[in-house]
């Protein structure tokens, strides 16, 4: 059993009854944010990279929750010099945590504080977790490696982002579902500023029309798998 909670934008919970893992948790400043930070203890947080609309309220969250942040080696390194517990790991690397396995993958995008400094790749996330194998391709373009991530892992959920702009646009992101083959696929990533307006429907259209499983979710939106 696994409890999905779309935070909005690119930001999930993940609770599999014993553990609690948050997605690029950016609630401060984001409109579309149903929850407080105060809703959002959690024992694990995985960040995709660090521009300011992911890494969002992770340290908030972290300090007051005493959270095990999850990053690539130079964020990690960041963090760790403002006193917050880190593991620090690499594209490609894996490792097993209480919850169950992080991987972090390729994706296409940058990564810096907003003074610009640099802070190692983006990735996307594969997470082992409830019986689950999720894929979260974090702020990405399209890349054919997408089709190995479907083929190394059978993965049930993919999180693809469609606000383009930034990140794929629709098109690409169907793409993407049809190079991973995904269970379920999940619109992220869309219509928290004007310039990533989407239609999360025209993607479950266009992704159905695969003969594929699409859900939207609301914001602030909570199922369970």
């Amino acid at each position: 059993m696994l409890k999905v909670t779309y935070l909005s934008h690119s930001g999930f919970m993940f609770d599999d009854g014993f553990h609690r893992v948050l997605i690029d948790p950016f609630i401060t400043g984001n409109s579309n944010a149903k929850h407080t930070l105060e809703e959002l203890n959690a024992d694990f947080i995985a960040l995709t990279h660090a521009h300011g609309d992911h890494l969002g309220d992770a340290i908030s969250i972290a300090k007051a929750n005493k959270s095990l942040l999850i990053t690539v080696n130079e964020l990690g390194n960041h963090l760790a010099e403002m006193g917050l517990n880190t593991h620090r790991m690499h594209i490609g690397g894996a490792y097993n945590f209480p919850f169950g396995r992080l991987k972090f993958t390729i994706a296409h995008h940058g990564s810096s504080t907003a003074d610009g400094k640099y802070m190692g790749e983006p990735a996307g996330i594969v997470l082992k977790m409830g019986g689950h194998t999720i894929y979260h391709c974090g702020d990405t373009g399209l890349f054919l490696d997408m089709k190995l991530i479907g083929e190394i892992d059978k993965i049930s959920l993919m999180f693809a982002p469609i606000g383009d702009n930034f990140t794929m646009g629709i098109d690409d992101a169907v793409k993407a579902v049809e190079f991973v083959h995904p269970e379920i696929a999940i619109p992220m990533h869309y219509n928290t500023f004007p310039i990533i307006k989407a239609d999360p429907y025209e993607f479950k259209t266009k992704v159905e029309s695969l003969r594929k499983k699409c859900i939207v979710m609301e914001f602030g939106e909570t199922l369970e798998f």
